[in-house]
């Protein structure tokens, strides 16, 4: 494990970030995994001293927990080198990041003529833009340019307060199980992936995959989570915590694209993500307010039905050098105790990488594979 000198680092353990860490005692590891592939090389020895300037100026990326705090230890995330060829089935991409002991951010590099990168970190101490803006300062460095940074170490309260006045939100019911749609049966501890490219940068990418997933509900109503970005209530902030809050909307069977577009915008002009903020996570979660009731979500049937992710577009050039440029973005979505399926939604020019995460059980292949090429389709029709 590589050590350098990080200047000096603390923040406070978020509500957002508790809960979190409440799912990841279940056992289920709450990591984000983004990869990038493209044309050219990648060095390893010059990844590592990219890694090294990259968490220099984003200490967050070099965290452990210390009781109420996350602290700065100096761990730099290490550089896997992993064989041509190797696949989502390796041991690599399924062992969990520890926030006590760290690292908390770790990256592959499988070599070839189609390099891949895989940025992996604890979704504890960051989400994806944060991630994000950590990777772009990484191919800063590669490119010879200096890191812009993330030492804020601001937390969701922050945010509240940015966002002024916002209506409150309804008083917090706990949220019944749905039946579930994918395969039935006991299932494994590793996450079913399914990916699917799709040849189409379409406008309401959540709500025109929210509709097409509509389709497959086993009864009359589901229901979406889709993750919101605090940032946006003040853009100045460069940190890379985790600082993404969720949105739970409703899901009709066979419901408009429009219809679930529609109630999108209204909730984000609402606030609805920032309202959620004023409950306490503890008494008020509408999934589990303990380890003992999350121990009792056994995948027979789930609060909410799932997780729509839309990272957005991707600028390929962020992310190349003279050396290397570039092709895929796609993120390897984990499971969460609460929810059947985790869908995430990449773009990169014209061609947008979709990525399904649900659990591995008897019949689970066939029928989310159904289901992506439904969403695929819904992405590429008018």
């Amino acid at each position: 494990m590589t050590r350098t000198a990080v200047r000096p680092y603390t923040r406070r353990i978020s509500p957002i970030e508790r809960g979190y860490l409440n799912a990841a005692a279940t056992g289920t590891p709450q990591l984000i995994q983004m990869v990038l592939e493209g044309e050219g090389t990648l060095e390893a020895d010059a990844l590592r001293e990219a890694a090294r300037a990259a968490t220099l100026a984003s200490p967050g990326l070099a965290v452990r927990r210390g009781g109420a705090l996350w602290r700065a230890t100096g761990t730099v995330p290490e550089v896997v080198e992993l064989p041509t060829g190797t696949t989502s089935d390796d041991p690599f991409f399924h062992r969990d990041l520890s926030v006590v002991t760290g690292p908390v951010c770790e990256v592959g590099l499988i070599p070839g003529e189609r390099p891949q990168l895989i940025v992996r970190a604890s979704h504890i101490v960051t989400d994806g833009r944060g991630l994000r803006q950590w990777i772009a300062d990484l191919f800063r460095a590669l490119r010879g340019e200096d890191p812009v940074g993330c030492p804020d170490t601001v937390d969701d309260g922050h945010f509240r307060a940015a966002a002024g006045d916002v209506p409150p939100s309804p008083a917090a019911t706990r949220l019944t199980g749905l039946p579930t749609i994918i395969g039935r049966g006991p299932a494994g501890t590793r996450p079913l992936w399914l990916r699917h490219r799709v040849t189409a940068g379409p406008s309401g990418v959540t709500a025109r995959a929210a509709a097409a997933l509509s389709r497959h509900l086993a009864t009359d109503t589901g229901r979406l989570i889709v993750p919101v970005d605090l940032r946006r209530h003040d853009p100045a902030v460069r940190s890379t915590a985790n600082l993404t809050s969720q949105m739970v909307l409703d899901l009709r069977r066979d419901d408009s694209w429009k219809r679930v577009h529609s109630t999108l915008v209204r909730a984000l002009i609402a606030k609805a993500e920032v309202a959620v903020l004023d409950r306490d996570f503890l008494r008020d979660n509408p999934f589990a307010n303990n380890l003992s009731e999350a121990r009792e979500l056994d995948g027979s049937r789930f609060p909410c039905t799932a997780i729509i992710s839309d990272h957005g577009e991707v600028d390929a050039r962020t992310y190349s050098t003279p050396a290397f440029r570039l092709t895929s973005f796609s993120t390897l979505p984990m499971l969460v105790p609460y929810a059947e399926m985790f869908l995430s939604a990449c773009r990169v020019g014209d061609t947008t990488e979709l990525t399904l995460s649900c659990r591995d059980r008897p019949g689970a292949r066939e029928t989310a594979g159904s289901l992506l090429t439904d969403v695929a389709e819904a992405l590429q029709s008018r």
